[in-house]
């Protein structure tokens, strides 16, 4: 007996250990004051580093076996005739970065970092700031990228909530100095229960009128930090089940939400692009930004299309059924390639698993997209990826970084070895070839109708047609990775 009551009072122990952290690690709601309870911690309590014993992390080269060391990431030497940090304009994602717990649905946090005290409080967010800025620096970069509720906790009301940011975002810009910036804010529209049926496409006006001004304070803290690019990404903008949702007003309400954004844009002189984050499910059964393709039919249809931009993220490419190269292509031949989320999902996996990208190939083709695009500027590349649930030491947090800099850095290598060797290319054109002629300038010209071209078939015969050369050009490919 005494056995079993040993293993039920270690039982119990456990579970209330479990509880404990669950409940540290849960958010709570602080009012712009820090209400007794909120935080035990002032601003300033913690002394030193947050990243003791690892230093700024420098660039030396292939052969270094020192893993707080960039491989093939060097940002001063100039790639196809620009600077390395000038085709990637690297941002660290403070969302994943610093607020990742690990947590998943199937179990509670692994990650609580040495500085975290538990709390959602103004503190802790301050803290958490001081500890983002020491990252940045450290990596050698000079941008970052934030949404409103990751960096400042929810008030109970709006105007706290917007008290809250504002202390937070004053301290964010000390810590900028003049060398670091945003690569792009936007407002936390999925979360929060009000949010449930979506923000812009709410069934709620209350709702919409509530997104709204969330959205504008957001940009307005967005312009005051500096910023290049504002998102918005509609985790929420969709719809469970067609039986309840008047799909067309919905759309319409969307258009007007990003018309009006576009209009406060201008007003407060915010010069930063634009950028919809498409993503074809999750949480919701089905988006309305399902994929790059769909977006553009929707700006297109509400005059939009010269208003905003595409920021493409690579795992959602996936969810949508296509490769991030599609996506990517889809909006830069369509002259909507903004910015890119440098991320990738698993293959065996069918949800948004947020890793940092590690496969060679996969980067080389996202830099042929934007090598052809001539740069991402004003936009970039954030690392919207998450550490792995397992992984919990601090040093994680720069390797996964390191890691996936480099593999975007190699990509950009190989790219310059397709574009010097100039193989590929030379395949593509011989591919077309025949439309240089004079038919085929009428065609791309649209100056060839029907009649026309049944003449020229009449005269030309059975088409001789070549071979697509599809395994030579992978030979190419892979021949440079």
């Amino acid at each position: 007996m005494k056995t079993k009551g040993a293993y039920l009072l270690l039982v119990l122990l456990i579970e209330l250990g479990l509880l404990a952290f669950a409940l540290a690690a849960a958010p709570q709601t602080c009012p712009a004051n820090v209400e007794e309870g909120c935080s035990a911690a002032s601003d300033d309590d913690w002394t030193g580093e947050f990243f003791p014993g690892i230093p700024k992390i420098k660039y030396e080269g292939p052969n270094s076996k020192n893993p707080l060391s960039f491989k093939w990431y060097n940002a001063e030497e100039v790639i196809l005739g620009k600077k390395m940090k000038d085709w990637m304009r690297f941002s660290v994602a403070f969302w994943h970065t610093f607020r990742g717990t690990g947590a998943d649905p199937f179990g509670a946090p692994t990650k609580m970092w040495p500085w975290e005290d538990g709390t959602n409080s103004l503190a802790m967010a301050k803290r958490r700031m001081r500890a983002n800025f020491e990252f940045i620096k450290k990596l050698g970069l000079n941008r970052w990228c934030f949404h409103d509720r990751d960096i400042a906790p929810d008030g109970k009301t709006l105007a706290e909530s917007n008290a809250n940011l504002d202390e937070v975002v004053a301290l964010a810009k000390e810590l900028q100095g003049t060398e670091i910036r945003p690569l792009w804010g936007t407002a936390q529209l999925f979360m929060h229960p009000r949010y449930m049926h979506g923000a812009a496409t709410s069934p709620e006006v209350a709702v919409y009128a509530y997104a709204a001004a969330q959205v504008k304070k957001a940009m307005e803290v967005t312009h005051y930090l500096g910023g290049e690019n504002f998102v918005f990404w509609g985790g929420r903008e969709g719809y469970q089940s067609l039986l309840n949702t008047d799909m067309e007003r919905e759309l319409d309400h969307l258009a007007t939400f990003f018309q009006a954004a576009v209009d406060y844009k201008k007003k407060i002189g915010f010069n930063g692009t634009l950028l919809i984050e498409p993503k074809p499910q999750e949480p919701t059964k089905h988006q309305y930004d399902w994929d790059a393709a769909t977006t553009i039919s929707f700006l297109l249809k509400y005059g939009l299309k010269d208003k905003l931009k595409l920021n493409i993220e690579c795992n959602h490419a996936t969810l949508s059924g296509h490769s991030c190269h599609h996506e990517l292509e889809t909006a830069r031949i369509n002259g909507l390639l903004g910015n890119i989320d440098a991320n990738t999902g698993d293959p065996q996996i069918g949800w948004d698993t947020d890793q940092f990208m590690t496969d060679i190939s996969e980067a080389t083709l996202v830099m042929l997209s934007v090598v052809r695009n001539g740069g991402l500027a004003p936009g970039g590349f954030n690392f919207d990826a998450k550490l792995r649930r397992e992984s919990t030491d601090v040093e994680d947090i720069f390797l996964a970084h390191i890691s996936g800099m480099d593999t975007m850095a190699r990509g950009l290598r190989n790219v310059a070895k397709l574009v010097e060797d100039g193989s590929l290319a030379e395949l593509v054109r011989n591919r077309y070839k025949t439309f240089d002629s004079e038919l085929g300038a009428l065609i791309e010209a649209g100056k060839a109708d029907f009649e026309t071209l049944e003449k020229k078939a009449m005269e030309l015969g059975e088409p001789t047609v070549a071979s697509g050369k599809q395994e030579l050009a992978e030979m190419i490919f892979q021949s440079a990775l």
